[in-house]
């Protein structure tokens, strides 16, 4: 065998072990992240704090604006938040969320409006993920329908762009994505929007806009994700999960899509009934 056709055979070898590896994680943490999504309360509080600031974390450390006393000062203000959150004062959560956005922009001193952003990228994705899960009587439906769609965009958009190729979707941004694989993901959510209207859990019409605009979002923030992560020339947020990179690089669809949720959600159906505003229409 020639060198030349080793190359692409390892590289085929690769991708198929790394491909492998992907799924068993995600077999892990899938019914983990559900599990703890049903128990809710202080559980998924927990766990969404302690996602937050790990992708606070990833983000200061993309834009090289990752130092000792900005970790801490964003780190501290969203675990105080994820406490206020549950003992479900949303009031003081946002108070303290916006204290912290101001001490991480005093304190940076470097790149000040990057380190803010960061910490709104994470505080929003936190508030947003405890606000869905609230609603007692439809958070949990709704929590779930959102990872679904946001799975199975992320699930179908890989398995068709790779199948099909075809056009680039924003190759500046990322090179691998295309037009099949964006249509792909898009069809499938609309697939999973419909069976949540088959097993009654809402109309229809609504389910598939509303499957249909969080695919859209969650396609958006993995490009988000791609443009900050290019503008800095770094490949992966970090190697914390095995196949899949760092938090940042599972969760950028999931952030967009529930931050979006929770907005709709909340203008229908106030603080205390987000899920019950996406779900019933």
């Amino acid at each position: 065998m020639t060198e030349g056709h080793a190359a692409p055979a390892a590289a085929g070898e690769q991708g198929s072990r790394n491909l492998l590896l992907r799924i068993v994680t995600a077999m892990v943490l899938a019914p983990l992240a559900v599990a703890i999504a049903y128990a809710g309360g202080w559980l998924w509080t927990a766990l969404v704090t302690l996602a937050a600031i790990g992708l606070y974390v990833e983000w200061l450390t993309i834009v090289g604006a990752r130092t000792p006393r900005v970790v801490a000062s964003g780190a501290m203000a969203l675990a105080i938040a994820g406490g206020c959150l549950g003992l479900g004062r949303i009031d003081a959560s946002l108070a303290v969320l916006a204290v912290g956005l101001a001490a991480v922009t005093l304190l940076s001193p470097t790149r000040r409006h990057w380190a803010a952003m960061g910490f709104g990228y994470a505080g929003a994705t936190q508030l947003a993920s405890v606000l869905v899960r609230l609603d007692q009587s439809w958070g949990f439906v709704a929590l779930i329908l959102i990872l679904l769609l946001v799975w199975v965009t992320d699930i179908g958009g890989y398995f068709a762009g790779r199948g099909l190729g075809g056009p680039k979707l924003w190759p500046r941004v990322s090179p691998k994505k295309t037009w099949a694989g964006a249509i792909g993901g898009f069809v499938a959510s609309l697939v999973v929007a419909g069976g949540f209207a088959a097993l009654g859990l809402g109309k229809a019409g609504s389910l598939l806009l509303l499957g249909a605009v969080l695919s859209i979002a969650s396609q958006l923030g993995d490009l988000l994700e791609s443009a900050v992560k290019r503008r800095f020339g770094v490949k992966d947020s970090s190697h914390l999960i095995p196949g899949h990179g760092g938090l940042m690089d599972r969760l950028d669809g999931y952030i967009a899509a529930v931050v979006l949720a929770a907005i709709l959600g909340f203008l229908r159906g106030g603080v205390d009934g987000v899920g019950r505003g996406l779900m019933v229409w």
